[in-house]
């Protein structure tokens, strides 16, 4: 139980209220409306090439926004480093692994993601924080697509079943190579459907890994429970350990093709994940979380006692008995208020602040035990423009107060 609470600070919770109410005080130079969801037309990112992120790791990136004026957000590294990513080997390394999965969900555009946050200068950043960067192909499904061919019906309730499958296992191939290797793997979707490989992978290599996952959804279902079949709702219903911890609910997964290779496990315990941030729950799901004792804190729970608090709640949860545990980062964009995130397919009002949405990033590179991380579900054709450039942005920030940029 979380024991620390505190009033609420106006602040801290104008742009939250704001999203449920009227953005006119921040559309100062944006046309299109920001809190009625998602304005689906397609957008643009401008390109470019290397130079620009040694360009934006050396001078910080400058923005306006919201018409504040410019905004400046310096790349520096914490000075406490060698406290750091204990869990990747000397000199640290981060692989970029691009999943740029699309089938888990109704409309395209997630693919776009890795390529747009790599323009953006993530590489770049990555080396002013003093990674060593290697920095993958993306991965394809074309072969994938050709084998299955156009007459391949899916599975009950299980949208593309074969495709999002076999993709999740070349992910999960290549997570565990790179943690074989001692590397940190950067996991840059895609839709959240790319979490049932990314956990195959971490959970291969490092078994008592604890999960954060940072989202307004808790992706807790399966086939068996989905309401629409969608399976970037079901990476943690997979994953989970039915069969011991409630039998009749235990996936079958010769009848989930391309999901054969989670037949014989790796699998996650109920005690081995924390949520962060829901606020849109399925009746199944709320069912299992509390039967089975999963820790999850709402936005109700961040209201009542504070981000700082809930984080510090968290990291109890997971590292109280084994203070050296691995942690994954699953870090879904809706998390985010779609006022500032909008370029998402599955928008809720009333999600993190940006100052909350960066202490969460912030606090879990602080703990040390950070070992993988991905970011998920950033769609620049669900949204204008602006829209776009806005959640492609923050997605990137967010990436590097994760991976170790500091204040002080």
């Amino acid at each position: 139980m979380i024991s620390i609470s505190r009033p609420c600070v106006n602040t801290l919770r104008f742009l939250r209220n704001c999203s449920a109410r009227t953005c006119t005080a921040l559309q100062v130079d944006r046309s299109a409306p920001a809190c009625n969801g998602p304005q689906r037309h397609h957008g643009t990112s401008s390109n470019s090439n290397h130079s620009s992120d040694v360009a934006a790791s050396e001078t910080g990136r400058k923005k306006t926004g919201f018409g504040m004026g410019q905004i400046t957000d310096q790349m520096l590294p914490t000075l406490k480093t060698s406290k750091l990513f204990q869990h990747s080997k000397y000199p640290r390394t981060a692989t970029i692994i691009g999943a740029p999965m699309t089938y888990g969900q109704p409309f395209v555009g997630t693919d776009h993601g890795p390529q747009l946050l790599r323009d953006k200068g993530l590489r770049g950043m990555l080396t002013s924080l003093g990674w060593r960067v290697e920095d993958l192909p993306d991965l394809s499904y074309d072969d994938i697509i050709a084998s299955i061919g156009s007459g391949t019906a899916d599975p009950p309730n299980a949208r593309n079943c074969q495709l999002v499958g076999s993709g999740a296992e070349l992910l999960r191939n290549k997570v565990s190579e790179t943690l074989n290797e001692g590397r940190f793997p950067l996991i840059l979707g895609g839709d959240h459907s790319i979490g049932a490989g990314s956990l195959a992978g971490i959970l291969e290599v490092q078994p008592n890994t604890g999960v954060i996952w940072v989202d307004a959804h808790a992706d807790l279902n399966t086939p068996a429970t989905s309401g629409s079949g969608n399976m970037h709702g079901m990476p943690i219903g997979l994953l989970l350990d039915h069969a011991k911890y409630q039998p009749e609910t235990a996936v079958n997964f010769d009848e989930l093709p391309g999901f054969e290779f989670l037949k014989d496990g790796p699998r996650l315990a109920p005690d081995q994940i924390v949520y962060v941030g829901l606020r849109d729950v399925d009746p199944t799901e709320r069912e299992w979380i509390n039967n089975l004792g999963i820790k999850a804190y709402t936005m109700f729970d961040i209201d009542r006692h504070g981000i700082g608090a809930v984080m510090d709640q968290a990291f109890s949860d997971l590292l109280s008995k084994d203070p050296n545990r691995p942690l994954h980062l699953s870090y879904d964009i809706d998390a985010i208020d779609p006022i500032l995130a909008p370029a998402t397919g599955t928008t809720v009002r009333g999600g993190l602040t940006y100052r909350e949405a960066h202490f969460v990033a912030e606090a879990v590179a602080q703990t040390g035990n950070l070992a993988s991380a991905e970011i998920v579900e950033l769609n620049p054709t669900l949204s204008d423009d602006d829209g776009a450039e806005d959640t492609i942005e923050l997605g990137l920030q967010i990436i590097t107060s994760f991976m170790g940029k500091s204040i002080i």
